[in-house]
């Protein structure tokens, strides 16, 4: 019998494979190039299917973006989006009247619940230097009894995420940052209440790891029994993952209840994890609806065009925010948020 703590290694592929609880996990690495000071592209849309572009044409996309790349907007219900901006700015509007201009290692955290509308467009602010995007959106599930929650809209600012640098004994470094759940003493901040990340006993984790070349540490075991815990080596040539060598970019399915080694090869090495203990309920998805059965799906489809979730309170479906770069945050109830210095 093996006792290796890799159940499976997959190549990566557009959206990411993912396990319950989670639905899917979408990364974006756009090489933009400068914008034209009207934070579209100034460059060519030749060749591209406006509206539906995701051709990597040069190294980036337009998505559903018709002037400003990005994703126009558009209805969730019955999950939540985790979107992490490690590089470059998302304008977010939604139909609770929130806006928010965030990136540079924030993260954005809603809950659709019974049903949101919201765009996300990426702003190219600068006429003097290229653009580049990079971020990760993780759609995590709700249970039953949460998806027709109250929806939520919450901002995790870069400098507000916990996060920990740890030495091997050869002085190499690798830092690890927690945007659910903990390592070690080092608690995440609060997802929203209805989340299922918010149930102490689902045991769900979010962390981001980037290792120094010929970095070593050691991802400790899951709390929870029955969890299960995908590793994304997303970045980087070659590492070692429980004494198995892996090269990148794959999905590695560990098991949860063992500790198990990483070590970055000679390069720069980094990963995202994503663990969770499963909802175990039948899943109904159609596009952005995710509910438990197809007949809640058909409702939703039939409640979406009779209420449109509230309506959209903007005058333009892919509103941006202006040229100030400056990060931000307004709530629902009109409650303005910077992030803190």
């Amino acid at each position: 019998m093996s006792t290796s703590p890799i159940l499976a290694v997959k190549p990566l592929g557009f959206p990411w494979e993912t396990a319950d609880p989670f639905l899917f996990c979408a990364y974006h690495d756009d090489a933009y190039p400068r914008g034209n000071g009207a934070m579209a592209p100034a460059a060519s849309l030749a060749g591209r299917a406006i509206g539906q572009d995701f051709s990597r044409k040069d190294g980036w996309s337009m998505y559903h973006g018709e002037t400003v790349p990005g994703f126009p907007a558009h209805p969730h219900r019955g999950f939540e989006t985790v979107t992490i901006v490690r590089k470059g700015l998302i304008d977010h509007s939604d139909s609770l009247g929130a806006t928010a201009r965030f990136g540079g290692g924030d993260v954005q955290w809603v809950t659709a619940g019974k049903g949101i509308v919201h765009s996300e467009m990426f702003p190219l602010l600068k006429a003097d230097a290229d653009n580049p995007l990079e971020l990760f959106q993780i759609w995590l599930n709700l249970p039953a009894k949460n998806k027709m929650a109250e929806p939520n809209f919450t901002m995790l600012w870069s400098e507000q995420i916990p996060r920990r640098v740890e030495a091997d004994g050869g002085g190499r470094k690798t830092e690890v940052a927690v945007v659910a759940g903990s390592y070690r003493e080092l608690g995440a901040l609060a997802p929203p209440p209805d989340s299922w990340a918010a149930q102490p006993e689902a045991d769900v984790a979010i962390w981001t790891l980037r290792q120094e070349a010929g970095a070593r540490w050691t991802l400790p075991a899951a709390a929870g029994g029955g969890t299960t815990r995908t590793l994304y080596f997303f970045k980087g040539a070659q590492a070692t993952v429980g004494g198995q060598e892996v090269q990148g970019p794959v999905l590695i399915q560990l098991r949860a209840d063992v500790a198990v080694e990483i070590a970055a090869g000679d390069s720069v090495c980094e990963f995202l994890l994503l663990q969770g203990k499963p909802i175990a309920e039948p899943v109904a998805q159609y596009g952005p609806f995710v509910m438990n059965t197809q007949a809640e799906i058909m409702q939703a489809m039939q409640d979406y065009r009779r209420t449109q979730f509230g309506g959209w309170p903007f005058g333009d479906s892919a509103p941006v925010h202006g040229a100030d770069p400056k990060r931000f945050a307004k709530h629902p109830d009109g409650r303005h948020e910077l992030p803190q210095p």
